[in-house]
């Protein structure tokens, strides 16, 4: 989905997660009541659509214009046992009329699709919430199965929130009986019985959706007739029960983005368009050498869809294979790419290795995940970030980028890209399942707006003897970036020896001598150090004593609890880090200006570790490994104790 946006952009000035409601416009029998934001989150069984509800319920609120963030959370396992909490599937949705940075704090409707979703979800609403509930799940079997001794839907529990139950399975096969389907299948069309409902509620567009069913059904007319039945009963029935008095208008956000042609895209998504961009910008071709893991497997499926680009995907056996064939495409010319997670970069380390002594430009792409070992696979974390500097045997310098939002994956990758490319070396990208699942818009780049990333590959020999003969040296270096020469293999004149053992400097040539070795493990430690990167940028508009430094991912809970601050009349500085190695060229400068650093990241201090190291500087660390992103109120407490005192 793509929208036109034409109106300059503004900053939001309040928080950036409580809702703010509303004036009454009638409408008929049914009341509209105006919010400038609001919190949903799908909940059921992982075989009952929510992510795809919740993708599309978020499409439409992308076509609307809305600025938006999203929080997909589901079950590791294939498919856990219906109706327990571990099978439980959920997507969180914040959207709003104004500029947004995280999926919400606290939900402000649960679509609860069975006792399951709904006891792993209440504790999570604020009193005064709605709660719509499929009543036809609530046997008792099913509540027993996840510890319900009496229904929940009648013991006043749920007294303090707007309940709804609503019979969804019931009302779903109703409105499909005129189709030829069995109970068990128009029993699955009670998704888009929700979403209906939902999209009545808040006035969301509805002809993507159709037009999304037909096109994903398109084999199976019957069943994507069916699926649009069940939509727009869901709808009707929002419109004619008695149960739903007030709906609800987000208005469009239009304020809050630069003129520009949008659409709602994911970290992944983002990520695998900029591998091709830089692959357009480079004017090299982009190979893919990955083994399908949690969460970075989207990389690969949408990468291998776009052959007409140049683009060739190789799904290896293994992930040692994987990086194998991408650092062997880099020798041969390409832009080389493998993606994976943490547990696979652990299987890769010994070949980045090789990539750094052959010093080839190789991207490795760690969508981080719980761990250690296979840990939570579907949750995020930060966790990587000691592996991706030193998880090598010897000193093999790697530099470092992360990303801060899903669209800024995009940036991120031709970055990594530009860095590879220049410095001839692995570059490691460290994004995270919060960032590759979740979704926010993404103001689609003009192609002039692009860098230009272009290649010289070495043509011919480049040293002269003293003899006068002239000769390539695959290790004679450009004098302000270190970066050897790149020579394409089948170029004439430059054949040269590649391998793991230590080079000698200049020609190439296999050398045990310590003075050398030395040389080139201090050279290729300065080549890193010495990569341009931007300064970093400090949002201190009050001339505050406590900075909070962040990294990744956390860029949006931190940004909104700085905002909630900054409103309560609090001063906090905030920079975020892009460039973990090596650290921009002010960042000591930077610690040194504050009384106070707070380094929130989830895990346990690793960034802070680095930066106490590095500058001497006593950072405190504020941590959380429990799979799931900070919270904005969870971070403004603790940066107001923090400048408290």
């Amino acid at each position: 989905m793509t929208s036109q946006v034409s109106s300059p952009a503004e900053q939001a000035d309040g928080t950036d997660e409580t809702v703010v409601g509303a004036q009454r416009k009638p409408v008929g029998a049914k009341d509209v009541r105006r919010l400038d934001r609001v919190i949903i989150r799908f909940a059921g069984d992982s075989g009952d659509g929510m992510q795809l509800t919740g993708d599309r319920f978020t499409s439409e609120t992308a076509s609307f214009g809305n600025d938006l963030s999203t929080l997909p959370n589901f079950p590791a396992e294939i498919r856990a046992p219906a109706g327990t909490l571990p099978g439980v599937s959920s997507f969180q949705l914040h959207f709003a009329d104004h500029d947004i940075l995280t999926p919400g704090d606290a939900p402000n409707v649960l679509v609860a699709m069975n006792p399951a979703a709904l006891k792993a979800n209440v504790g999570d609403l604020p009193r005064g919430a709605e709660i719509i509930v499929n009543t036809d799940e609530f046997t008792r079997r099913a509540m027993q199965k996840v510890g319900y001794d009496t229904s929940p839907l009648e013991d006043g529990s749920l007294d303090g929130y707007h309940l709804h139950p609503v019979p969804l399975t019931t009302l779903t096969v109703e409105a499909l009986k005129e189709f030829d389907l069995s109970r068990k299948e128009a029993e699955r069309s009670k998704n888009m019985f929700a979403l209906g409902l939902l999209s009545w509620m808040y006035h969301r567009p509805t002809e993507g959706t159709e037009k999304f069913l037909r096109s994903k059904f398109a084999k199976k007319p019957e069943i994507a007739a069916a699926n649009i039945a069940a939509y727009r009963a869901g709808w009707n029935f929002g419109e004619t029960t008695e149960d739903f008095a007030v709906s609800y208008e987000v208005a469009p956000a239009a304020a809050a983005f630069p003129p520009g042609t949008y659409r709602n895209i994911s970290g992944n998504l983002a990520l695998a368009y900029g591998l091709i961009a830089a692959s357009r910008q480079t004017d090299l071709p982009l190979f893919l050498g990955s083994y399908p893991i949690t969460p970075a497997s989207d990389i690969l499926h949408e990468l291998s869809r776009h052959k007409n680009f140049g683009v060739r995907t190789f799904q290896a056996e293994d992930e040692i294979a994987g990086i194998g064939a991408a650092l062997g495409a880099a020798f041969g010319g390409s832009l080389a790419v493998t993606t994976t997670s943490g547990p696979g970069v652990a299987l890769k380390s010994e070949t980045i290795g090789l990539a750094v002594s052959l010093e080839l430009p190789l991207l490795v792409v760690d969508i981080q995940r719980g761990g250690p070992s296979t840990g939570l696979p579907t949750k995020t974390e930060q966790a990587d970030l000691l592996q991706a500097m030193y998880g090598r045997n010897g000193e093999a310098p790697v530099p470092v980028v992360a990303p801060r939002t899903p669209a800024d994956c995009f940036e991120a990758a031709l970055e990594a890209a530009r860095i590879a490319v220049t410095y001839r070396t692995p570059v490691f990208l460290l994004s995270d399942g919060y960032l590759a699942n979740g979704s926010e818009p993404w103001r689609i780049p003009e192609p002039d707006e692009l860098p230009d990333l272009a290649v010289r590959f070495a043509q011919g020999p480049n040293h002269t003897l003293d003899d006068g003969t002239e000769v390539f040296w695959p290790y004679q270096r450009d004098p302000h970036t270190l970066a050897r020469p790149w020579a394409v293999p089948g170029t004439p004149g430059l054949e040269h020896r590649i391998g793991g053992i230590e080079k000698q400097d200049g020609t190439g040539n296999i050398s045990y001598d310590p003075a050398n070795h030395d040389f080139m493990v201090r050279t290729r430690q300065a080549k890193v150090d010495g990569i341009e990167v931007p300064d970093l940028d400090v949002d201190d508009p009050d001339g505050a004593r406590t900075l909070v430094l962040g990294w990744g991912s956390t860029y949006g809970p931190i940004t909104a609890a700085v905002r909630r601050i900054r409103k309560e009349g609090g001063r906090v500085a905030q920079a975020h880090l892009r460039h973990l190695n090596p650290f921009p060229a002010n960042l000591g400068d930077i610690l040194g200006r504050y009384d106070k650093v707070v380094v929130p990241e989830m895990n346990l201090g690793q960034l802070a570790t680095l930066i106490r190291a590095k500058y001497l500087v006593d950072a405190q660390s504020y941590n959380q490994v429990n799979g799931m992103p900070f919270k904005a109120e969870q971070l403004a407490t603790v940066l107001k104790e923090a400048i408290d005192g």
